[in-house]
């Protein structure tokens, strides 16, 4: 790993819809650090920030909210539409991505630390990781999730999952699995009880590790 050792890190990864949020604020109310990629994506592109400053230059100013913050509904419409543009993105943020998610990581005490990347798999990110956590729901959740929830097109959602690493070689990743393909209502208890389970092995992971 590329980060000064002070805490386990266990990386959480899965496909647009899988549920990644819901079971990450499960490990937080057990007061488990949260480091999400999502987060820092934003806070590297703040407003007023030289990243900002660049992607309004290239895409113009079209990509900014009337009060100087990024458009990301507008950008990710771009970017999708075209692999230039898209490559382009990733090769401005994600560098500053993964130094800030390094920085974070090196000011963590506890025994673990989650580190939640959408795209794990795909940015080559599982060295900073000692472990992954893969959640787990069949492509046709997926869709249907992430319909409803971000009121997004079947097109926009499927072009998202092709550009995600299929549900076959996210799993042969996979340290730990979480299954979240039933609804919230009928599984909460179940991913409770999940979550707390890997709890405890981490907290013993980590201990015999900083032994």
């Amino acid at each position: 790993m590329n980060v000064k050792k002070t805490t386990y890190v266990i990386g959480l990864t899965g496909g647009i819809g899988s549920g990644k949020s819901t079971i990450a604020n499960l490990f937080g109310e057990l007061g488990v650090p949260i480091i999400d990629a999502d987060v820092v994506a934003r806070q590297v592109v703040e407003k007023g920030s030289p990243l900002l400053a660049q992607i309004a230059e290239h895409f113009g100013t079209e990509i900014l909210t009337p009060t100087g913050e990024l458009d990301r509904a507008q950008l990710r419409q771009r970017v999708f539409q075209d692999e230039t543009e898209k490559n382009w993105l990733n090769q401005l943020l994600h560098p500053a991505i993964r130094t800030e998610m390094l920085n974070q990581l090196s000011a963590q005490r506890a025994p673990y630390t989650l580190l939640v990347v959408p795209l794990l798999i795909e940015n080559k990110l599982t060295n900073l990781c000692d472990r992954v956590l893969v959640i787990d729901v069949s492509p046709q959740t997926q869709l249907t999730r992430a319909a409803q929830r971000d009121n997004n097109s079947l097109e926009q959602i499927q072009r998202i999952m092709q550009s995600q690493v299929s549900q076959k070689e996210r799993l042969q990743w996979a340290d730990d699995i979480i299954n979240n393909d039933r609804e919230l209502a009928d599984n909460f208890i179940h991913l409770q009880q999940k979550v707390l389970e890997l709890h405890r092995f981490y907290l013993t992971l980590a201990g015999k590790t900083n032994d």
